[in-house]
C-alpha cells in the first residue's frame, strides 16, 4: 500500500514547497521507489487556464489536456512521470463537482457541509488510483493559517487517522530568516508556523528550514525542542545557485533519510544520483555561453515562461554551454528600433501569449530575426506572428493578422471551430466560455520528409502538448511557401498547421505546440537542443 508525505509550508509563500516535492520524489525514485506527486490548490478558479500568468505564472498542460499548475511542472522534470488531470485539483473544482452532485439530488436531502462532503472529497481524490506507487506526495498550496487552506488541512489531518498506522508523514517548510542588524538568524517565525500547524491538530515529522546560511546547532537544538520535532528531522534547505542542485543537496542534509524514518524504513536502498550528479556537473562546467532574448508580454513575472527557461537550460546542458536569457518586453518593439536590444543576441525565442497587446513588437522581433540571419524560435503565439510577418514582408499580403486582433480582410491567423481528438471531432465558438475550450494536451503530427524539423526529431511523426485557440490559416499556405516559409508540420489528416521553417534562413522554426513542456534536464528536448546548437554557432559569427 502507497505512504503518504504531505508537503505544508508556513511563515511565506514562494518558499519552494513544489522544488522540495519534485526533489525529495527525485530522491526517493533513485532509491528505486515509485513515486506520485500530487498538487492541492485552494484558490477558487476551476483550475489556472483563465487566470492572469502575470499573477498566478505559467499554466502546466499535461498530455490528457488538463490545465494545471505550474508546480507540476517541476514534477515532471524533476521525476520523469507524465503527470495528468488526477494530479491537480482546486477548491473551485471540488466545489463544482459537489454542488453539481447537489443539484441531481445525490445528497437525498442531507445539508452539504464543509465537514464531511468537502473533506471527504479532497481524501477520496488523494487516495484514488495510488495502488501501483510507493509514495504519493501531496502538496498543500498556500501556507497554513490561510483560511482558504482549512478545508485541505482538515483533510490531510483526518487521513493521518484514516490510513494505516505508519502510512502517513508531515513534512512542513518554513522560513528562518537572518536579521543583520541582530547577526543572527531566528527561529521564532518557524515556531509560530508550527505552532499553527499544530493547533488544527497536525505534528510535523520533519522541517524542512529555509535559509541563506547553515544553521547553527544551537539554533537547530532550539527548533527540535520547541517545535516537538528530533533534532535529526530539523533540514535545512539553503539557497542553491541552480534547481537542479536541490536534489543532490535535500539528500545530502538527510531530507529523504528522515521522511523514511518517519515511515519506520531504515533499510531503504541507497540512490543512485549519477544522473543528477552529470546534469549539477554540466550546469557548473560550461565549455561557453550563449545569449537568448526571450522576447513576450508577461516578462514582469518570470514564473509565467517558467518551462520556457528551463528548456533553454536543458538545451545548454545538451550542449553543455551556459545560457543567459535577456528578457524583452515585446511593447519596446513598437516605439523603439530592435537593433540595439537584439544585435548581440545568439538567438530570439518568442513565447505564446494571448491577444493584440505587444503583437507588433513580436512580429518585429521575427522581422528582425529573418533578416539578419538570426536564430528564431516562435512558440504558438510566436510561430503565429512569424507567419503574419512573413506574410506582409516576403508575400506581399500587406494587411495580413490575426482575427484575435478583430475584424481583417487577410486573416492568415484565425479561430479554430473545429478539430479532431482521438476518434472525436470537438468544436469551440467564438462567443463561448474561455476556460477550458482552447485545443488542449497531446496531439500528433506528421513532418516533412527531409525537412530541418524531420533531422532535428529524428522521425516524421511526433506528439506534442497544445493549448491554443487559433492558428494559421492553411488558405495561405501555398503563397507563404513561395516565399520560403514550408509548412514541415501537419495535423495527421493535414488540415492544422504545426510547424513552419524558412528554407532561406540557417535555423527559423515556429511550432504551433508547446515543446518546453515535455523538456526535462535529462532528456533535453530536440528542438530546444537544436535551437541552443545554432545559438552557439551565431555566437561565432558575431
Amino acid at each position: 500500500m502507497a505512504r503518504y508525505v504531505f508537503i505544508t509550508g508556513g511563515v511565506v509563500s514562494s518558499l519552494g514547497k513544489g522544488l522540495a516535492s519534485a526533489a525529495l520524489g527525485a530522491v526517493l525514485q533513485a532509491r528505486g521507489y515509485k513515486v506520485r506527486l500530487r498538487k492541492l490548490d485552494p484558490y477558487l478558479n476551476i483550475d489556472p487556464g483563465t487566470m492572469s500568468p502575470t499573477q498566478h505564472g505559467e499554466v502546466f498542460v499535461t498530455d490528457d489536456g488538463a490545465e494545471t499548475d505550474l508546480d507540476l511542472g517541476h514534477y515532471e522534470r524533476f521525476t520523469g512521470r507524465a503527470a495528468n488531470k488526477r494530479d491537480n485539483i482546486t477548491t473551485g473544482r471540488i466545489y463544482s463537482d459537489l454542488l453539481a452532485k447537489e443539484r441531481r439530488g445525490e445528497f437525498l436531502g442531507a445539508t452539504v457541509q464543509v465537514i464531511p462532503h468537502v473533506t471527504d472529497a479532497i481524501k477520496n481524490f488523494v487516495v484514488e488510483g495510488n495502488e501501483d506507487f510507493d509514495f504519493v506526495l501531496v502538496e498543500i498550496g498556500g501556507t497554513v493559517g490561510d483560511i482558504e487552506g482549512l478545508p485541505f488541512f482538515e483533510a490531510i489531518r483526518q487521513l493521518g487517522n484514516d490510513l494505516p498506522r505508519g502510512h502517513a508523514a508531515y513534512l512542513h517548510l518554513t522560513l528562518m530568516p537572518y536579521i543583520p542588524s541582530a547577526g543572527e538568524l531566528k527561529t521564532k517565525p518557524t515556531q509560530h508556523s508550527v505552532k499553527e500547524l499544530r493547533s488544527i491538530g497536525i505534528a510535523p515529522d520533519v522541517l524542512l528550514v529555509r535559509c541563506d546560511r547553515p544553521i547553527p546547532a544551537g539554533e537547530k537544538k532550539k527548533l527540535s525542542l520547541f517545535c516537538n520535532v528530533r533534532e535529526s528531522a530539523v533540514i535545512q534547505g539553503l539557497d542553491v545557485s541552480s534547481i537542479y542542485d536541490v536534489p543532490l543537496a535535500y539528500h545530502q542534509e538527510g531530507l529523504d533519510r528522515e521522511i523514511l524514518a518517519a515511515f519506520g524504513i531504515d533499510d531503504a536502498p541507497q540512490p543512485d544520483l549519477t544522473a543528477w550528479q552529470n546534469v549539477s556537473q554540466r550546469l557548473h562546467n560550461p565549455e561557453g555561453e550563449v545569449n537568448i532574448a526571450i522576447v513576450g508580454k508577461y516578462t514582469g513575472l518570470k514564473d509565467a515562461y517558467k518551462s520556457l527557461s528551463e528548456a533553454l537550460t536543458h538545451g545548454g546542458i545538451a550542449n553543455k554551454v551556459k545560457v543567459n536569457i535577456n528578457w524583452i518586453d515585446s511593447e519596446v518593439f513598437e516605439r523603439d528600433d530592435p537593433s540595439p536590444y537584439l544585435e548581440h543576441v545568439h538567438g530570439i525565442l518568442v513565447p505564446g501569449g494571448f491577444g493584440e497587446r505587444g503583437s507588433a513588437g513580436k512580429i518585429e522581433a521575427a522581422r528582425f530575426a529573418r533578416t539578419k540571419d538570426v536564430p528564431y524560435f516562435g512558440i504558438c503565439f510566436g510561430m503565429q506572428m512569424a507567419c503574419i510577418e512573413a506574410a506582409r514582408n516576403t508575400a506581399g499580403i500587406r494587411q495580413a493578422s490575426s482575427t484575435e486582433f478583430g475584424p481583417t480582410k487577410e486573416p492568415v491567423v484565425g479561430m479554430m471551430t473545429e478539430w479532431v481528438k482521438g476518434n472525436e471531432k470537438e468544436s469551440r465558438a467564438s462567443d463561448g466560455d474561455l476556460g477550458g475550450t482552447l485545443r488542449l494536451g497531446s496531439y500528433p503530427a506528421q513532418l516533412t520528409r527531409g525537412s530541418r524539423v524531420a533531422d532535428i526529431y529524428g522521425s516524421t511523426r511526433i506528439n506534442e502538448r497544445h493549448r491554443h485557440r487559433y492558428e494559421v490559416n492553411m488558405e495561405y499556405r501555398k503563397r507563404l511557401e513561395a516565399n520560403g516559409l514550408l509548412f514541415s508540420g501537419v495535423s495527421p489528416d493535414g488540415t492544422l498547421p504545426e510547424i513552419v521553417e524558412r528554407t532561406d534562413h540557417p535555423w527559423f522554426i515556429g511550432v504551433q505546440f508547446h515543446p518546453e513542456l515535455k523538456s526535462k534536464p535529462f532528456e533535453p528536448h530536440p528542438l530546444f537542443t537544436s535551437f541552443i546548437a545554432a545559438a552557439m554557432e551565431q555566437s561565432r559569427l558575431v
